[in-house]
């Protein structure tokens, strides 16, 4: 009986931070074995890792027994912070991030970070960014994650985050194809939807 208990409850232990952002992409803080039961359900094809922390071994093999593919951007784009420097994360980090999330061919995708509110709302944060979300809106849900935890600096970084960096790839989500046309249709209507169209 108690072990019936104990493996039923393994699959309601989902990882702090855990959420939909948009159809095919999570978002969560680092996994740990006891998640793993709760994410299979999901069938991620991809987790994107944002810090430069690895994660631990037993993390690391269940993730590529699942035939899941980790990429660990945090790693590949960590630099020594300047002192200089205000920004909480690189450019690099969230552009590369943000161009492998809206490849549907990473979907179901799962971003991560270690705590699952710094780099992961910023990252979500820009998203919201570029999918026209009003900055309040952006905010509100970047501190509905972060609580108590929450930095100014990553607020700053999310205002100024300059989206023509951002290559979008080829295969974009419909859902992103459909907002970027109500939008576009609301403020150009036919030539503009035409653009769109073509160039996707």
């Amino acid at each position: 009986m108690n072990s019936y208990k104990l493996s039923s409850s393994s699959l309601l232990n989902p990882p702090e931070q855990f959420g939909m952002v948009e159809s095919g992409i999570f978002r969560s803080e680092m996994l740990q074995p006891v998640h793993f039961s709760f994410i299979r359900q999901f069938g991620f094809q991809t987790v994107v890792m944002l810090s430069p922390e690895l994660p631990n071994r037993v993390t690391t093999n269940l993730i590529e027994e699942g035939g899941i593919q980790l990429i660990h951007l945090g790693m590949a784009t960590w630099k020594p912070t300047q002192p200089s420097t205000w920004r909480p994360v690189s450019e690099e980090l969230i552009k590369e991030g943000l161009e492998l999330v809206l490849n549907v061919k990473t979907h179901p995708v799962l971003i991560m970070c270690t705590s699952g509110i710094h780099e992961t709302g910023t990252l979500v944060g820009c998203l919201r960014k570029l999918e026209c979300w009003n900055f309040s809106s952006i905010i509100t849900e970047y501190r509905s994650f972060a609580g108590s935890k929450a930095r100014y600096v990553n607020e700053q970084f999310i205002e100024l985050f300059d989206l023509d960096l951002v290559t979008l790839p080829k295969e974009l989500p419909t859902w992103f194809l459909l907002q970027r046309e109500m939008l576009v249709s609301n403020l150009n209507p036919p030539s503009a939807l035409n653009l769109i169209r073509s160039s996707s």
